[in-house]
């Protein structure tokens, strides 16, 4: 199948909020589309106001497949989570065209 998408993508407008008031928790995901055959290596850049970049989260998503990567929930090369209540811009980088939507569940309010 043909390969839409881009291989680069910014998104500059990103906060993992900390608060949730009910049962959903508050959270941020990249939404990534494959219609490549090839499964795309995605690597991601953390871009923050007052602090050094994070370059060392990478996530996967298979050929001819969607995959969620949940903000919230993938760790960096250490094992660690990203932080939260900190605001930061994405570079989202994939050897292989994919689409990317940007989806946000604010429940704070």
């Amino acid at each position: 199948m043909k390969a839409y998408g881009k291989k680069t993508w910014l998104i500059a407008d990103n906060y993992l909020n900390s608060k949730s008031l009910n049962d959903w928790n508050s959270h941020e995901a990249v939404c990534a589309l494959n219609t490549s055959d090839v499964d795309a290596e995605i690597k991601m850049t953390l871009f923050y106001e007052d602090m050094e970049k994070k370059d060392d989260v990478v996530s996967f998503c298979k050929a001819g497949r969607t995959h969620h990567i949940r903000m919230d929930k993938i760790r960096d090369s250490k094992g660690e989570l990203l932080m939260r209540d900190v605001p930061y811009a994405l570079l989202i980088e994939s050897n292989t065209p994919i689409v990317v939507q940007y989806s946000r569940l604010d429940t704070s309010r």
